[in-house]
This record gives C-alpha cells, structure tokens and sequence, in this order.
C-alpha cells in the first residue's frame, strides 16, 4: 500500500475515533510504535498522544476493525466491492426504509448512535453521520461491516448478510451518505 494511502487511512481512523466522543486525552502514550499491541504494531514513526493500551475495552473494540483493514484490508469476497446503486430520490427513499427497519434501534434515525436499543451496548454503536464522511469508508469497508457484523471483534453489531441482499445494503449506505435525509 502506498504510503500515502495508508496515512490516509490512519487519519480516517483516527477522526473516526473521535467521532466517537473519545478524548485524545484517553490516548496517551505512542500509538504507532508502542503501547498493547507490542513494538511497531501500526508502523514506524511516531503520533504522540494516542495509545491502543490507554484505550478502554469498548473503543480497543471499536478501533481493532480498522486496524485490521488498515493493515490486512476487507476479505477477499469484499476487496474491490464498488456500489451498484445509484443515489437517485428512489433508492434514498428505499434506503431510508431499509435503514429505519434494521439499523436506527442503535445507530439512531439521524446515525448518531443514540438508538435505544444500542445505550447498552459496549462498545457504543458507531457515529454513522460522521464515518460514513470519511475516506477510510468506502465501499468494500463499509459493504464488509454491514455483511459480516462484528462478531469477529467482539461487538454486538449483528451480521446482516442473511438477512438483507447485497443491494439492499448499498440502498442504505447511499442513504447513509446522502446525510439521513
């Protein structure tokens, strides 16, 4: 992966965070090069201020699907996955059905993650609002997430390939990115 691009996916990983209402207080230490992971776990070089091991477990949680695709990608069934929705009126408004019906219980009906049934949960369901902005959201990332759930990383993010098609969940990421509308 070029350089370039794997700074930019760090980056959107890192807002990510934020967006997630954690403090870069919370972050102290050498992400990059020390901390939970061991040495060199995410690179050479050094970003003072983030730490894996100052993480609580909720957002080391969070943060191991990004790492995971920063330094492996999606898998293969996902890699190169491009949307095959257009984001006409329609299929927004198929979207925002889709949405409401299987993702707002947590997300929330505007993504912020304040959906009832998600004030339970550990870690806290993602901001959507603000990831589905961000570069490291793209289409094979955010195909691969919706699909599989998080059950790999130890979130209750339900795994929604059984139960929704393939275009279905491209209706609601194209709902997604229209901003909730």
């Amino acid at each position: 992966m070029k350089h370039s691009t794997m700074r930019n996916l760090a980056i959107g990983a890192l807002v990510g965070l934020l967006a997630t209402g954690v403090s870069a207080q919370q972050y102290r230490g050498d992400w990059w090069g020390h901390g939970h992971m061991g040495s060199g776990h995410m690179g050479s070089g050094g970003m003072h201020g983030w730490g894996w091991g100052q993480m609580n477990p909720g957002q080391q949680q969070r943060m191991q699907r990004h790492w995971t695709y920063m330094n492996q990608g999606v898998p293969g069934a996902y890699r190169g996955a491009r949307s095959t929705v257009r984001a006409t009126p329609q299929v927004i408004a198929e979207g925002r059905t889709l949405y409401s019906n299987n993702c707002a219980s947590c997300h929330g009906a505007q993504g912020l993650g304040d959906g009832q049934a998600g004030r339970s949960l550990e870690p806290s369901p993602a901001l959507l609002r603000q990831f589905v902005q961000m570069p490291m959201s793209g289409d094979e990332y955010l195909l691969w997430t919706i699909s599989e759930g998080g059950e790999r990383f130890g979130t209750d993010m339900p795994a929604f390939e059984d139960k929704l098609g393939e275009e279905d969940i491209w209706k609601i990421i194209a709902y997604m990115r229209a901003g909730f509308p």
